[in-house]
């Protein structure tokens, strides 16, 4: 083979060798960010249902107008929903501050890890009023 023909081979395997590390990076930031939109959206659902706590009555389940019985452990988490939906395909949740008469802090972590290695990280603080969103990472 002539030198300029040996030059463009190797030409032709850098560019497809960058258009194949390319290729990889978007794949894996698209996956990122399809696990952070799916756990914004369990995170609502868990505020919803936070909220729902905070407004049905003690006699009822509820809290009363209040966060008390949201507890920062499993027992605390099966008062909004079941064990199954805490570990779900999309991220693990728990909630992080124990709820007080003012409002509770709910935590979601991915399972899709990020080109750090850390996962997404969600943080949701709810209120009578309303919720906050805090993504992490």
């Amino acid at each position: 083979m002539g030198q300029q023909q040996l030059l463009l081979i190797i030409l032709g395997v850098i560019i497809v060798g960058i258009a194949v590390a390319v290729g990889i990076t978007l794949f894996q930031d698209n996956a990122v960010s399809s696990n952070k939109d799916a756990m914004t959206n369990d995170m609502m659902h868990l505020a919803a249902k936070a909220r729902h706590f905070y407004s049905r009555p003690t006699s009822m389940g509820g809290g009363g107008h209040s966060f008390t019985g949201l507890t920062a452990d499993a027992a605390g988490m099966l008062k909004l929903v079941t064990a199954q939906f805490s570990n779900n395909a999309n991220g693990s949740y728990s909630i992080k501050t124990a709820g007080d008469n003012g409002s509770v802090v709910l935590l979601g972590i991915g399972k899709t890890a990020m080109t750090d290695g850390s996962y997404p990280t969600i943080e949701v603080t709810v209120t009578p009023k309303g919720q906050t969103i805090s993504i992490v990472n």
